[in-house]
């Protein structure tokens, strides 16, 4: 396995990979299906909000990692809402380990001093990956939003990556 920044190249690979996840209906709120367009403009902003890829032997993206803006707020700038995504037939092979750890240093480099996410409570897979790469889990959203009409709540996540800031 191979993990790097992503390319305009590995578009397709992430929509389909987002896609899964967006169909499984277990990691996101999202429902209308990601193109190629919606995954093209990430690429315009690699240097602010990076995403990163894990690829196979052969090439293929198994896999990836991004950040966004979690909130316009000046006073936010340094926190960064992240995601990750196996593709359905990696999933379970310690790929997810590995892709979130760089993406928190891509975070680092790119000026962030937090970054945080919203994970579905029932979804302990990605509950232990979190807490595998050292995130902390700070509180519970009862019924967030609804997915396909029923109320989910999630878990928020966070991991504090400046070295200067001390958890109290």
């Amino acid at each position: 396995m191979q993990i790097r920044l992503a390319t305009a190249a590995d578009c397709a690979a992430i929509v389909a990979i987002y896609n899964q996840g967006i169909a499984s209906r277990t990691a996101t709120f999202e429902t209308r299906p990601r193109t190629m367009s919606d995954i093209a403009s990430w690429m315009e902003e690699l240097d602010r909000y990076p995403v990163m890829v894990a690829t196979l032997g052969s090439g293929e993206v198994a896999a990836w990692a991004g950040l966004g803006s979690y909130s316009p707020r000046e006073c936010y700038a340094g926190i960064a809402d992240f995601s990750i995504y196996v593709s359905n037939a990696h999933q379970g092979q310690g790929l997810g380990k590995p892709l979130l750890n760089a993406l928190i240093d891509a975070a680092q480099q790119a000026g962030f001093w937090k970054v945080t996410s919203r994970v579905f409570a029932d979804n302990e897979g990605s509950r232990r990956l979190c807490r595998a790469c050292g995130f902390r889990e700070v509180g519970l959203h009862l019924s967030h939003a609804r997915i396909d009409g029923h109320w989910q709540d999630v878990v928020v996540v966070e991991k504090l990556i400046d070295a200067n800031l001390v958890l109290i």
